[in-house]
């Protein structure tokens, strides 16, 4: 029997769709082992199925990111099939659209627990096993959503605007054990996201949908851009032309940004 070794592995969680499918068919294609998570057994089953022609040690499991025992069962999972991990990718999310006051309590905690907090608890299951190792690679994936403070998103947003936070500070946390981190922001591209979608209007999904239609960018190519990032240890990926340059409006003229936004907000 061969000794397990981590090094060219991934796991990825919300792989049953969207980028993280994507990331798990590119990682394979390229003679990785890929751990294949989803809320849903048999979406992960289906992306696991997609993957096997390429070869390697890989498996699916039901992972829900809000339930710390899967969390668990992922982390000796790994262990013991390739005695760690070489990247783990923090990919499962929901949205819900809604001003304020008509965003629900429930609707905000479904959010944040999923979004902000099932990357938590990624990171806080799997940090120690990369610091033991002396490398390997978190990938948080938020959104430009938490970077551009827009209005009528304001759960979805502020669970992304968290990621961020969190991984700026486990940048800095990781830096001497060798362990890089990864935000990735992307804008809006087509994925299983609508699939839980909630809104307080029904017309939310028809604009959202509209705009994953004509973004022009494909979750295959966000996928890609996600392993650049990784193999180049950059920290912050924003996967969109357009957003590109309205985060450097933002930072450089806020006030400018603002009133953009609100101007929108309001037309």
């Amino acid at each position: 029997m061969t000794t397990p070794n981590w090094k060219k592995s991934i796991a990825i969680t919300g792989a049953g769709s969207g980028f993280g499918a994507a990331l798990a068919r590119h990682y394979a294609s390229i003679g990785w082992n890929v751990g294949v998570s989803d809320i849903s057994e048999e979406r992960a089953k289906q992306t696991l199925l997609e993957i096997q022609e390429f070869g390697g040690d890989n498996f699916s499991m039901m992972l829900d990111v809000s339930n710390a025992d899967h969390w668990q069962q992922l982390h000796d999972t790994v262990m013991h099939r390739w005695g760690g991990v070489e990247v783990l990718v923090n990919n499962a999310g929901v949205a819900a659209a809604g001003n304020i006051e008509d965003t629900s309590m429930e609707d905000w905690s479904w959010v944040l627990d999923i979004d902000l907090m099932g990357v938590i608890r990624g990171c806080h299951q799997f940090a120690a096993m990369m610091k033991r190792q002396k490398a390997g690679h978190m990938v948080n994936v938020s959104s430009f959503a938490g970077l551009a403070g827009l209005p009528f998103i304001s759960a979805y947003g502020v669970a992304k605007a968290g990621v961020v936070a969190l991984s700026e500070a486990l940048r800095a946390e990781m830096y001497a054990y060798g362990v890089g981190v990864t935000v990735a922001c992307p804008a809006f591209v087509k994925t299983g996201l609508l699939d839980t979608f909630r809104a307080t209007e029904s017309s939310a999904k028809d604009k959202v949908t509209r705009w994953m239609e004509t973004s022009g960018i494909t979750a295959e190519k966000v996928a890609e851009d996600i392993a650049k990032a990784v193999s180049e240890n950059k920290f912050m990926l924003l996967t969109h032309p357009q957003t590109r340059a309205a985060w450097r409006l933002k930072r450089w003229f806020p006030e400018r940004y603002y009133k953009m936004v609100a101007k929108r907000s309001v037309s």
